[in-house]
């Protein structure tokens, strides 16, 4: 990795933050193969139990770097070989990725953080998707991640009118859980990410799977993916512990087996 994005890990949480702040951390091929490569660092890991995903300085990301060019020979292969990759990255990490919106985060930079299975956004903070202002259409997924999230007519709207979403808005929509101030985001993301580093690992693992399988599969699907889980769950190491802190009512250790 080149230092457009940086990777820390410290306490079983791996930081990776995109580091272009005087460009607001906007997306080129580099900064993409270099995000991958620390999502793949963090999934491979095993002492990582959580992932905290961020921008340094004044926003999560702009979106695509337009000063790059966006050709419309190369922007096919750019969405499919640079941005999927690094989305199907999070989405298949058996571990919960936290994004931590500071400013904004935009176009692509949206799409990368409603990826994540957890975002926690600064006070003054806003989302866009501002696609219809340059005749483009919302792309790394955002249409679906939109629509599920939000219905359609609902996620069309603030689409096409190209509309900042407010952090207040943002958790009022489902699109956060969380507002906190600005100064305090970083600190609080990360107590966040401790908390769930003391989380069953497999348990985490096994819940994300089956809830992004519950997002475009039916009842069924999910009920027999859930008794399979649940099947390789019981009694192993974890299971055991759990159940054993339970009832001699202490905090359990997880070993991740």
């Amino acid at each position: 990795m080149s230092d457009i994005v940086r990777y820390e890990h410290e306490d079983g949480v791996a930081v990776i933050t995109l580091n272009r702040p005087d460009a607001m951390n906007s997306f080129t091929s580099q900064l993409s193969f270099d995000l991958l490569d620390a999502l793949e660092k963090a999934h491979h890991d095993d002492s990582v139990r959580a992932v905290l995903l961020t921008g340094e300085g004044r926003c999560f990301s702009a979106g695509a770097d337009l000063k790059s060019g966006l050709e419309g020979r190369r922007v096919h292969g750019k969405l499919q070989y640079e941005y999927r990759p690094v989305m199907t990255a999070v989405a298949c990490m058996p571990k919960p990725v936290i994004a931590a919106v500071p400013g904004s985060a935009a176009g692509i930079g949206l799409s990368l953080a409603l990826t994540c299975d957890l975002l926690i956004m600064a006070d003054n903070a806003f989302l866009l998707s501002p696609f219809t202002t340059i005749s483009l259409v919302p792309d790394g997924g955002l249409n679906w991640l939109l629509v599920r999230q939000l219905g359609y007519r609902r996620a069309f709207q603030l689409s096409v009118e190209s509309e900042r979403i407010d952090a207040d808005r943002c958790v009022q929509l489902g699109l956060a859980n969380k507002a906190v101030p600005a100064d305090e985001l970083q600190a609080a993301a990360r107590e966040w990410a401790m908390t769930l580093v003391r989380r069953a690992p497999l348990s985490l693992a096994a819940t994300k799977k089956v809830m992004r399988l519950a997002m475009d599969h039916d009842w069924e699907t999910c009920f027999n993916a859930e008794a399979e889980l649940q099947q390789t769950l019981v009694g192993c190491d974890d299971n055991v512990e759990g159940v054993k802190a339970f009832f001699e009512k202490r905090e359990p250790e997880f070993k991740g087996r």
